[in-house]
């Protein structure tokens, strides 16, 4: 939705929830391009049409077609470093690639009482392969990077604040209000200023490109491990992937047996 010409609102809407696919890959390459290409545009919100889930996590069904459009390591890339500043808006569950989108954005506000962050990549046998092991020690640090990663479990909004892992966690009846008012009064600056400040800063706080290529690497690799096929099926068949407990409560069931 355009809120006006500076300022876009992007809202995911895939039930049931919000699972991210290759089809998300491919919309958010042709986003960039469009974000890329618009020389009116400064800032872009993204948030959820779902309460429950912002993004769940990786569709890890196989496709049926051969997938040939954008990675989401470049998508995420280009996002990062175009001239647009991009806000995460997080209400529900934004886990595993989920998570990883939000750390692609600029700045992160979320839910107080509806946020749920996770990776929980390493409990379902595979590794993070979108992002997570590059960007989250520059923002947490590398201690709490392994104990959001190697532990699996969901975090709420306040200590994810408590990280450095968001901007700021807000009561839910303020969440839109605020982030509103951040994106507008972004949208109220020129651009170069806003697009020169963004570089600057990213010079610093962007990851490496070889550090985000070996983790997609791995990402791929651990998806052919024997014990990761038997975990994932398990997960599969306890009601991943659909509206439930499991999913609801992810953190806490993909420690069980």
């Amino acid at each position: 939705m355009q809120e006006s010409a500076s300022y876009w609102r992007v809202t995911f809407d895939s039930p049931p929830i919000n699972l991210v696919t290759f089809d998300t890959f491919a919309a958010l390459g042709d986003l960039v391009d469009r974000m890329e290409a618009d020389e009116d545009l400064k800032v872009v919100v993204f948030d959820s049409a779902d309460p429950d889930f912002f993004l769940a996590h990786f569709d890890l069904l196989p496709p049926k077609q051969p997938y040939t459009g954008p990675t989401w390591l470049d998508t995420a890339a280009r996002m990062a470093r175009c001239r647009v500043i991009s806000i995460a808006s997080i209400r529900g569950r934004a886990r595993g690639v989920g998570n990883e989108f939000t750390l692609a954005c600029d700045m992160r506000f979320a839910s107080k009482e509806k946020a749920v962050l996770g990776q929980p990549e390493v409990g379902a046998g595979i590794t993070p392969g979108g992002g997570a092991t590059a960007r989250l020690p520059l923002l947490v640090g590398r201690g709490r990077a392994l104990e959001i990663i190697a532990a699996a479990d969901d975090f709420d909004a306040e200590t994810a604040e408590l990280y450095g892992w968001i901007n700021r966690a807000l009561p839910d009846a303020d969440l839109d209000a605020y982030v509103d008012r951040v994106a507008k009064r972004i949208a109220s600056f020129d651009r170069q200023p806003l697009a020169e400040v963004k570089a600057l800063i990213g010079r610093s706080t962007l990851p490496a490109e070889a550090d985000l290529v070996a983790g997609q690497d791995t990402f791929r690799a651990s998806l052919t491990w024997p014990e990761a096929g038997e975990r994932i099926r398990g997960l599969l068949d306890r009601g991943m992937q659909q509206r439930g407990e499991l999913e609801y409560r992810l953190g806490e069931h993909i420690a069980e047996h």
